[in-house]
């Protein structure tokens, strides 16, 4: 068999499964692509513009740090980006006020951290070098951080793979993309389309065998692929879900030691941005932050559209796990209402539409994006070993600093191709 007639199933249609078929075609590969969803884009979401005045995106929503793969692919598909501007502010308990993000002990952190060598828990890192009064406005900073923007757990959570964040401060740069990450999708799947690939949706793999040489995907429903190879850009909680060959199971077994967080996002579209009329000062608000139960909101600054956006990530989410999307709705308005000093009902008359996803609720997903342990990077080589005819591929097996984002799935995904095209 040449190996420009190999036949190649990708098992995701999301950002990784999509980058690693555009590339595999390019080459004159053979791709097909089974997704259980009716959709492209996987935990990528739009919503359409018609409910919030613009393409919302219920699923990932920033473009994290350098990324230069993301970018890369914008310029291709004639997409701009919207850096992230405005201001941050918090909830003090009795007041809104602009986030004060200089900790007197920033300088200490970073110098500790600088010299770390053997990697720990974020926890005991925090215990072992941080654990004065003095020191407990940092811990609170660091634990949220960890919890909110990285959805892991800082008794897990390894402290080498978030250095570089911490040194940034939480600074860097982040924008989104005008028109959302919808546009990304649709052009990468169309580039797919024009190269040949072949899309089943609604198809869920249940299994995959390996016998004298041939490859069976299984679906769920009695339909069967066969092919040369399998790449599984699934998220971390459906590998356990696959049958595997047994030198892929040995494998897949590595995910283990990979971290797998949730998060909880509600967007919330009113009448009018009410928030600006309440304090006036909040007219350039980005980000608010508070200790309520959904913790974090943004806005769309400097566009003026009137959403809000609730983040409630990591372990903590489990508390809301018997939340249906209305019940996460009121608890998103509840949150609103007391850091405002307004009524939930008040609140409620301004509303529009509004959306909640808990993502550990998605059936295809099981949750949000992944984040590093201590024994991470030792998984992600072992997963990423292309020792047979099961590969693995997606965000989770990202090995730079944005690790769990967009950019970490379209990297990996080109990474695989990469791997299979240099054979």
């Amino acid at each position: 068999m040449s190996a420009t007639s190999e036949h190649i199933v990708i098992v995701g249609a999301g950002a990784a499964g999509l980058m690693a078929a555009r590339e595999l075609a390019r080459a004159g590969r053979t791709v097909t692509i089974l997704e259980a969803r009716e959709r492209c884009g996987g935990r990528i979401h739009p919503l359409p513009a018609s409910e919030f005045g613009y393409p919302a995106d219920g699923g990932a929503e920033f473009v994290h740090g350098e990324a230069p793969v993301t970018r890369a692919l914008l310029r291709e598909a004639g997409l701009s980006l919207q850096e992230i501007e405005g201001e941050r502010w918090g909830f003090d308990g009795a007041d809104i006020v602009r986030e004060d993000r200089h900790d007197p002990h920033q300088a200490e952190l970073h110098a500790v951290v600088r010299e770390l060598n053997d990697d720990l828990t974020v926890a005991d890192f925090l215990r072992r070098h941080f654990a004065g009064d003095e020191h407990a406005r940092l811990r609170h900073s660091i634990e949220r951080m960890v919890e909110g923007y990285d959805a892991a757990d800082p008794e897990s959570a390894s402290t080498l793979a978030l250095r570089e964040e911490w040194m940034a401060g939480g600074h860097s740069p982040q924008a989104r993309i005008k028109g959302g990450y919808g546009g990304m999708i649709d052009f990468l799947a169309a580039e797919c389309r024009k190269l040949g690939v072949t899309f089943r949706f609604g198809c869920m793999v249940l299994a995959i065998e390996e016998e004298g040489g041939a490859i069976a995907v299984r679906c769920v429903g009695g339909d069967v692929q066969g092919c040369d190879r399998v790449i599984i850009t699934v998220p971390l909680p459906l590998l356990r879900e696959i049958g595997l060959p047994s030198r892929a199971r040995a494998k897949a077994a590595a995910a283990d030691d990979i971290g797998f967080g949730n998060v909880i996002k509600i967007l919330l579209r009113f009448r009018r941005p009410w928030w600006r009329e309440r304090k006036e000062e909040l007219a350039d608000m980005a980000f608010l932050l508070s200790d309520q139960a959904i913790p974090v909101w943004w806005t769309q600054y400097p566009n003026r559209h009137p959403v809000l956006t609730g983040w409630f990530g990591g372990p903590r989410t489990a508390a809301l796990s018997r939340l249906d999307p209305q019940a996460l709705i009121d608890t998103g308005l509840d949150s609103l209402a007391i850091v405002f000093g307004l009524s939930r009902e008040d609140l409620a008359r301004e509303l529009v539409i509004a959306v909640a996803t808990n993502w550990a609720h998605d059936p295809y997903a099981r949750g949000a994006y992944s984040w590093a342990t201590p024994r991470t990077r030792e998984a992600q080589t072992i997963l990423a070993r292309a020792d047979g005819p099961v590969l693995f591929s997606g965000e989770a097996l990202y090995r730079g600093a944005d690790m769990g984002t967009v950019e970490a799935a379209l990297a990996s995904g080109q990474q695989t191709a990469g791997i299979i095209l240099r054979e």
